[in-house]
C-alpha cells in the first residue's frame, strides 16, 4: 500500500482475511474521544518506543489515521519510512470521514475487549452480584472468598475489603486452593466490569464446583454504593499446591477441548521466526515474577488476563500468528481460549518441553531488554547541575512525561508539553540560555531533543540525565499541579478516579460504568466484528 486508502477499501481490508495494522496516531486521550472499531492508539509522540511491538514485522501492512487532514499521520508516516516499515498507507479524509461515509466510532481505550466482554456477559448470562448484595453476605458468616482479578499495582491502589489479588488468567490456575471447599462462593471483581465478567466465566468454563460470581461494577459499583475500599492491599494469591496445580490442569484439558485452542511445537514456532511473510507475537502469560527467572528469547511479557483486557495493546496486526507462553499450560489454554471467541483465528499454546518447559530455546533471564530504532542518544545534563541552573534563571524545563505523572510530582518550574505539539511550547515558554528536556526515564526526552534544538535555535537543548527517576531519586526538589501546561490534557485516557480532587468521582464513574454497558448495542453496528459464542 502507499498514498491514501479510501474508506471502501479499508472496509475490504478489514473484512478480509489478511493481516492488517490499523494504527491512530492522535494521542491517546483524543483516540478515546472516538476511532474506528479495531484501531490500535500509537501516539505519534511514543511512535519510536512502541511500534516494533506493536507490529514487529516492518514489511506488515499498515493504515494510518488520524483526526482528518491534520498532519499527523502524513508525520508518521515519514517516521515509519525512517525506521524501515515499507507497506503503509494513510486513511483518506481520517476520521472524519471514515465517519461521514457511515463507519462507526467508538469513544474509549480498548474498546475491542471491553466490548467483547459485554457481549460474553449476554451470551452466557454471567451471574452478578450488586455490591449490597455481597456486603450482606459478607457480614453473615457465609463462606466465600473475594478474588480481585487485576494486577497488582491496580489492587494495590484500591480493593473490595478482605479481596486476594488473583490477576485475569491466574484465577483458573490458583483458585483451586483459594476455595478448596465446594461450598465456598467465590465472587470475582475488578475495578469496572470487564475483567470481572471474563474472570468468573473463566472459573465457569473451567468447571470448577464452586458457585461463581462476578461483582456488578467492581471498585467502582462498591464506591457508588456507599462503601469504602481498603487501600495499600498486599493479599496475592500464592503459587497453586502440587494437588491445585493437578486439578488447574485437568480443568484447562476441558477448555481446549471446548473452545478449539490449538497448539504448536517448539519445531513450527523456530519455523515461523524465520518466516518474513507473517507477522509473530511470543507472548509470555504468566507472572511477572516467573517471567524474569527464565524466558525465551524474544518473548514479550503480558500477563494472560491483561491480554484479553487490553489485546490492541499487545498485538497491533489483525490475523498475526499469535503463541502463548506458559509452561504449565493452564495460563495460556485459558488466554487462548478467549482469544478465539474474539475471532482471532491464529491464537496457538506452546507446547511446553523438557523439565522447565524451555527444552531448545534460548533464555534471558531478569526484565525484557529491548533496543529501540532509531534511538540516538542527545548531549545529557546532570541533575544536581539542572537545579544550579534553574536557581539562576538559567534555564527552562520541558516535561514530557504523561499530564497525569506530571500532575503527581516534577520538577519545580517545570513546563508540561507533548512531544507531537512542540511548536506549542515554543510559544508559551519565555526564552531560556537552556531547554532541559525530560521525561519518565529521560528515553522519550531524548527522541524530542532533535526537534526542539530547531525551534529553540539561540537555546542549549539538554536531556536531563536519567530522566526525572533520577531527579527523584536524589531527592531534589518537587512540585505537583499542572499549572504550566502548554497544550491540551488529552495526551492519555483519564480514568474515573484519575480525575483531580474536587472532581466529581461519582459522575465519572457512572459515565464509564454506562458506556461499558452501552458497547454491546452499538458493536452490532460494526460489521467487521465478528465474536464467536460456543455451546
Amino acid at each position: 500500500m502507499t498514498g491514501k486508502v479510501s474508506f471502501t477499501a479499508l472496509r475490504g481490508l478489514l473484512d478480509g482475511g489478511g493481516e492488517l495494522a490499523l494504527l491512530d496516531v492522535r494521542e491517546q486521550g483524543v483516540h478515546y474521544k472516538g476511532h474506528p472499531f479495531f484501531a490500535c492508539s500509537l501516539p505519534l509522540s511514543k511512535l519510536e518506543m512502541m511500534i516494533e511491538d506493536l507490529v514487529p514485522r516492518p514489511s506488515a501492512p499498515i493504515v494510518l489515521l488520524d483526526a482528518g487532514n491534520e498532519g499527523l499521520a502524513e508525520r508518521a508516516a515519514a517516521k515509519l519510512a525512517r525506521l524501515g516499515y515499507t507497506d503503509f498507507a494513510i486513511l483518506e479524509g481520517g476520521c472524519a470521514l471514515w465517519q461521514a461515509s457511515g463507519g462507526e466510532l467508538f469513544s474509549g481505550v480498548n474498546v475491542p475487549s471491553k466490548a467483547f466482554g459485554e457481549f460474553v456477559e449476554h451470551h452466557c448470562d454471567t451471574p452478578r452480584m450488586p455490591p449490597e448484595e455481597l456486603k450482606r453476605l459478607a457480614g453473615s458468616g457465609r463462606t466465600l472468598v473475594i478474588l480481585d482479578s487485576r494486577p497488582y499495582e491496580e489492587y494495590h491502589r484500591m480493593n473490595i475489603p478482605g479481596g486476594i489479588d488473583v490477576p485475569g488468567a491466574e484465577l483458573a490456575y490458583r483458585v483451586h486452593d483459594l476455595a478448596a471447599d465446594p461450598e465456598t462462593l467465590v465472587v470475582v471483581n475488578c475495578a469496572g466490569r470487564t475483567r470481572s465478567i471474563i474472570g468468573c466465566q473463566s472459573l465457569r468454563n473451567a468447571g470448577i464446583p464452586n458457585e461463581v460470581i462476578a461483582l456488578k461494577d467492581g471498585t467502582m459499583g462498591w464506591e457508588l454504593a456507599g462503601f469504602a475500599c481498603e487501600r495499600g492491599s498486599t493479599r496475592v494469591a500464592p503459587p497453586p499446591s502440587p494437588g491445585g496445580r493437578a486439578k488447574a490442569r485437568d480443568a484447562a484439558d476441558r477448555v481446549a477441548k471446548r473452545f478449539g485452542v490449538k497448539f504448536a511445537t517448539r519445531k513450527m514456532v523456530q519455523s515461523w521466526q524465520g518466516d518474513a511473510g507473517r507477522t509473530l507475537y511470543l507472548l509470555d502469560v504468566r507472572s511477572r515474577e516467573e517471567f524474569e527467572q527464565g524466558h525465551i528469547a524474544g518473548s514479550r511479557h503480558a500477563a494472560g488476563g491483561q491480554v484479553v483486557q487490553a489485546a490492541d495493546e499487545y498485538v497491533g496486526v489483525r490475523n498475526a500468528r499469535v503463541v502463548l507462553i506458559d509452561p504449565e499450560r493452564v495460563r495460556s489454554v485459558m488466554t487462548a481460549s478467549w482469544l478465539n471467541q474474539m475471532g482471532w483465528n491464529n491464537v496457538f499454546v506452546l507446547e511446553p518441553g523438557g523439565e522447565d518447559g524451555f527444552a531448545g530455546w534460548a533464555i534471558e533471564n531478569g526484565p525484557r531488554e529491548r533496543s529501540i530504532s532509531g534511538f540516538r542518544p542527545w548531549q545529557t545534563i546532570a541533575a544536581a547541575t539542572v537545579a544550579a541552573r534553574l536557581s539562576l534563571g538559567e534555564a527552562a524545563v520541558v516535561d514530557l512525561s504523561t499530564s497525569l505523572k506530571f500532575r503527581d510530582r516534577h520538577i519545580p518550574g517545570a513546563w508540561w508539553a507533548v512531544r507531537a505539539r512542540l511548536d506549542a511550547a515554543r510559544a508559551r515558554i519565555p526564552g531560556a540560555g537552556a531547554i532541559v528536556l525530560t521525561s519518565e526515564d529521560g528515553t522519550l526526552a531524548h527522541f524530542t531533543a532533535p526537534d526542539a534544538a530547531v525551534l529553540w535555535p539561540e537555546a542549549e537543548v539538554r536531556v536531563l540525565e536519567g530522566g526525572n527517576a533520577t531527579w527523584f531519586a536524589a531527592n531534589h526538589a518537587i512540585e505537583s499541579g499542572i499549572a504550566n501546561a502548554t497544550t491540551s490534557l488529552d495526551d492519555v485516557w483519564y480514568k474515573p478516579y484519575d480525575h483531580e480532587h474536587g472532581s466529581d468521582y461519582r459522575k465519572h464513574a457512572r459515565e464509564y460504568l454506562s458506556w461499558e454497558v452501552a458497547l454491546v448495542d452499538q458493536i452490532k453496528r460494526e460489521p467487521s466484528v465478528r465474536f464467536r459464542a460456543y455451546d
